[in-house]
């Protein structure tokens, strides 16, 4: 229904942005809302899958067509939603998991949540030979170096918060709260950027 909404970004929250449009708020769910903090209230275009059940309507949001793309390709493997499609998107290693795919690495699969065995052989299954297309630098939409700010408990919060909305475990929260280095100065994206890396290597 929709392929992409031009609006300016009100909010953040830790699963979703509000894109303003026309005077219309729209929710739109995201993988890491937070790489659009430096663009808060300012004017974006955001590509949107229009998701449709029989008990809910949901806008799903990405900041290219190319990650747009490998959204659908998760959502089309049996045993993986949304959900689970968001989180595998919210790690900026996507040639990783493309790698983990073509040399059929469940192992590396099974580190997102919400990918057990089974799902992890029917996504070697389903995608193996099937993402030459996708240029990891244009997926990649996080910066190379993280930016500063002033150190706030507040960020860090925030990506806890973000990454249990992404589906993973108070226990994996936990875990990974303990191996990030809070002496460092990093903004909410980097602070999930940061857990994200750790818990890909638990």
């Amino acid at each position: 229904m929709y392929e992409y909404i031009k609006g300016v970004i009100k909010h953040i929250y830790p699963s979703y942005v509000v894109l303003e449009s026309n005077n219309i708020g729209y929710k739109v769910l995201m993988a890491n809302p937070f790489r659009f903090s430096d663009n808060l209230h300012n004017e974006e275009t955001v590509y949107i899958y229009h998701d449709v059940k029989q008990d809910a309507m949901n806008l799903f949001g990405f900041a290219s067509m190319q990650e747009k793309n490998l959204f659908l390709k998760l959502i089309n493997v049996s045993g993986i939603g949304p959900k689970s499609a968001l989180a595998i998107l919210a790690n900026e290693d996507h040639s990783g998991f493309i790698k983990a795919v073509e040399e059929e690495n469940k192992t590396y699969l099974t580190k997102f949540p919400g990918v057990g065995k089974k799902t992890a052989a029917q996504i070697v299954l389903d995608l193996k030979g099937k993402l030459q297309e996708f240029d990891t630098s244009e997926i990649n939409l996080f910066p190379t170096e993280t930016s500063t700010a002033d150190l706030n408990n507040d960020a860090f919060e925030e990506a806890m918060e973000a990454l249990l909305a992404l589906g993973y475990t108070q226990r994996d929260v936990k875990k990974v709260r303990k191996q990030i280095d809070m002496k460092t100065e990093l903004t909410t994206d980097g602070y999930i950027r940061e857990a994200l890396s750790k818990l890909m290597k638990k």
